[in-house]
């Protein structure tokens, strides 16, 4: 929960001072005290973010933010992990969702012109009881964006999912051409055993994705990544997220990633531009 009693991934999050990177045409405009987050990229001249002064200044309303140790809700705030319960503090209603690394402040290891590297140590508290140490790249060449996203576990072994948020601008078109969906329950929250896709609109979990692609304004912007999970939201009129993910919402309760005492998962994200 917020100070003010509100959920905490509700509450206003202001984007602070950033670090932009560039190349070319691409700037990214990177916030390290608000979860690390993009909180613009600007590309010839037009955003493509929802920003934090657009309307939706909530912490998890905007922006680009990484997803870790979990993405999505886990149900409750509760799971079990090497035969213990743990409970997360909730930050959405009764749940805890998109993890503890958007709503924190990461360090900043490098800034050059064209590239960002952040880190961040995951807590130990009821936030998360596990620690851990989370790193993310972002790296700008003229037509393109790559995100790298890596989490370590330390001295103990602990459940991770680890995933990225970005909140696109509207766009004209989508195009995106899943194989299987994950159904949801009459809570809204992700279901065994996955099935054919629906049709939009969405907020769900996919499977059998080949990247993405966005249209707006007679530009094509192509999203990839490794990551074999792709969640998307198209419900707002101003917004289109699509997420790539290591794993689905609740993963914590359907198949339990793990992570051994000094391991780590790492995925990537990419974003590129064409077009006028």
């Amino acid at each position: 929960m917020a100070d003010d009693g509100t959920d905490g991934a509700l509450a206003p999050l202001a984007a602070g001072s950033c670090l932009d990177i560039e190349c070319g045409a691409l700037r990214v405009s990177v916030a390290p005290s608000a979860g690390g987050r993009i909180a613009q990229i600007v590309y010839a001249g037009d955003a493509q973010l929802v920003g934090p002064d657009d309307g939706h200044p909530q912490t998890i309303a905007w922006g680009c933010y990484p997803m870790l140790p979990w993405a999505g809700r886990v149900r409750n705030g509760r799971f079990c992990f090497d035969g213990r319960e743990y409970r997360l503090a909730p930050n959405l209603g009764p749940h805890a969702i998109h993890g503890v690394g958007f709503a924190l402040p990461w360090q900043v290891e490098l800034h050059t012109a064209d590239c960002i590297v952040l880190a961040l140590q995951l807590p130990r508290d009821a936030r998360w009881p596990f620690g851990g140490v989370a790193r993310q790249t972002l790296r700008v060449t003229p037509r393109c964006l790559r995100m790298t996203l890596a989490l370590d576990a330390q001295e103990h072994a602990m459940p991770a999912v680890i995933g990225w948020h970005p909140w696109f601008r509207k766009p004209d078109r989508l195009d995106f051409a899943p194989t299987a969906m994950y159904p949801r329950d009459a809570a809204g929250l992700t279901v065994l055993p996955p099935g054919p896709p629906t049709t939009p609109p969405w907020d769900d979990c996919f499977l059998g994705v080949d990247g993405a692609a966005l249209h707006r304004g007679g530009r094509r912007l192509a999203l990839a990544s490794d990551c074999d999970h792709w969640v998307v939201f198209d419900e707002r009129d101003d917004a289109t997220c699509v997420e790539p993910q290591s794993g689905p919402p609740d993963a914590f309760n359907l198949a339990l990633p793990r992570l051994a005492a000094g391991e780590r998962i790492s995925r990537w994200f990419e974003m590129r531009w064409a077009g006028r």
